[in-house]
């Protein structure tokens, strides 16, 4: 029953985010628009911003639906755009808002997450140091974020597909070189490194 008051919440303030701005929304305003009480609202959140928050970690894990490995990636971050584009009004006006670390930090985490997965994936059977693989993860996570933080402040004009594409051509084989390259054997062999 927790999960679909959440769920309720996250709509009235959806639907509340098509009609005024997030800082003109109040905590009144989603508990009427959603038919609870204000301790209801209280009860799952401490404020609208926790509400902000735990939609964006929702909306991710729901995005991503299991696409965190090599060969699913570009499908992953694909749903991604997906999850973001239709979900615009309520991105645009956070990321417009006080608020719109919230969405940055929304992107960092979900795309770390899809990004260590792949890491670790294209890592076995390399001794590769745990530090080597997170600093790779998190190079390309700064990168794609960096990509789709400028698509949304164009306003979301270009084709997600088309980004995929391009940075799958950018991104085709590097992570393995990268992870061949920072390898704990090569380090230790290799004075010139």
């Amino acid at each position: 029953m927790s999960e679909i008051t959440k769920h309720a919440l996250e709509a009235s303030l959806k639907h509340l985010l098509l009609q005024k701005p997030l800082n003109k929304i109040t905590i009144s305003d989603i508990t009427e628009d959603c038919g609870v009480n204000r301790m209801t609202f209280y009860y799952h959140f401490k404020d609208i911003y926790d509400l902000v928050e735990w939609s964006c970690v929702e909306d991710a894990r729901q995005a991503l639906g299991g696409k965190k490995t090599y060969d699913t990636w570009q499908e992953g971050f694909l749903q991604i755009f997906q999850a973001v584009q239709s979900n615009r009004p309520f991105i645009m006006n956070v990321y417009h808002s006080v608020s719109r670390e919230q969405v940055e930090t929304y992107l960092y985490d979900v795309t770390y997450h899809l990004l260590i997965n792949v890491v670790e994936e294209k890592a076995a059977g390399l001794s590769v140091s745990q530090e080597d693989k997170e600093f790779i993860a998190h190079l390309y996570k700064y990168a794609f974020v960096g990509v789709m933080l400028d698509w949304i402040r164009a306003d979301m004009k270009t084709d997600p597909q088309a980004i995929i594409a391009r940075l799958s051509l950018v991104l085709h084989g590097n992570i393995t070189a990268a992870l061949e390259r920072l390898r704990s054997d090569a380090l230790l062999s290799d004075p010139a490194i």
